[in-house]
C-alpha cells in the first residue's frame, strides 16, 4: 500500500448511490483517462483488469450526465442549485461495476457490466475506509451492498415500502425513484445532517418515514412509506 492509500479524507456526510442500468451515450468528449478518476490510487489496477479495449476509445462525459435511470432522473442533478451541486460533489460516491467507485464529476463512457463482489470488495473497502464521515446515507440497491460494510453506528440505510391494509411491502422500481428524491432533498438542505436523528427530522418534513436504531452489526434504517 502506498502512502497515498493511507490518506484519510474527512467529510461530514457520505451518500452512497448505486449506478444506473439506463445510461446516456456521450456523443463527443475526451476518451477515458483512468488517472483522472477519483480513487485512482486505490482502484486503477483493478479498473485496468476489467476494462476491455472498446471502452478506451469511447467518448466520455461526467457520471451524472451518463447515468440516466429512474434514481438519477428523480435526483435531477442539472436542475440543482450551485450550492447543492457542490455538496453532491463532496458527499456522493457511486458504486460502479466497471470503475468501483465514482464521484459525480468523473468522466466515463457508456458501459454495461455486472458488479463482481469478489473482485471489488477488497479495493473498495480499502478506499472507503479512508473516508472519515460523521454520517453515511446508504441508498445502494441490494446488488451493491456486498462490496463494503460501513460502520453501522453512523450509517442510515434508506428502505422504501408501500403499505396496503396495514401491511408493508418492499417495492423495487419506485424504490429507485424515492431514493433519488431522498438524495435530492438532502443536497438541498441548508446544512448537512450530522446524525441519524438530524437526517430523520429533516426528511420527515417531506416523507412518511420511521427511524429504526442500529443494533449490533445492523445499521440504522430509515423506512419510507410511499402512500
Amino acid at each position: 500500500m502506498s502512502p497515498l492509500d493511507k490518506r484519510v479524507i474527512f467529510t461530514s456526510m457520505l451518500i452512497l448511490l448505486p449506478p444506473s442500468e439506463k445510461k446516456r451515450t456521450p456523443e463527443s468528449g475526451e476518451v477515458l483517462n483512468l488517472s483522472r478518476l477519483s480513487f485512482a490510487d486505490q482502484l486503477t489496477s483493478r479498473r485496468e483488469e476489467l476494462l476491455t479495449p472498446k471502452y478506451l476509445s469511447l467518448p466520455t462525459e461526467q457520471a451524472m450526465a451518463v447515468y440516466s435511470g429512474v434514481l438519477y432522473q428523480a435526483l435531477g442533478w442539472s436542475e440543482l442549485s450551485k450550492e447543492a451541486i457542490a455538496r453532491g460533489k463532496e458527499s456522493i460516491v457511486i458504486i460502479s461495476a466497471l470503475f468501483g467507485l465514482l464521484r459525480c464529476s468523473d468522466k466515463i463512457p457508456v458501459y454495461k457490466e455486472k458488479i463482481s463482489i469478489r473482485r471489488w470488495k477488497e479495493p473498495i473497502t480499502l478506499a472507503l475506509n479512508n473516508i472519515d464521515a460523521e454520517l453515511i446515507v446508504d441508498c445502494r440497491s441490494s446488488s451493491y451492498l456486498g462490496v463494503w460494510n460501513p460502520d453501522p453506528r453512523i450509517t442510515v440505510s434508506i428502505r422504501v415500502f408501500t403499505e396496503a391494509n396495514g401491511i408493508k411491502k418492499v417495492i423495487t422500481h419506485l424504490s429507485k425513484k424515492t431514493r433519488g428524491e431522498v438524495a435530492r432533498a438532502i443536497l438541498m438542505m441548508k446544512s448537512n445532517p450530522r446524525t441519524p436523528y438530524e437526517l430523520y427530522k429533516a426528511l420527515s418534513k417531506d416523507f412518511a418515514c420511521e427511524l429504526i436504531p442500529f443494533h449490533g452489526k445492523q445499521s440504522w434504517k430509515l423506512d419510507i412509506t410511499v402512500l
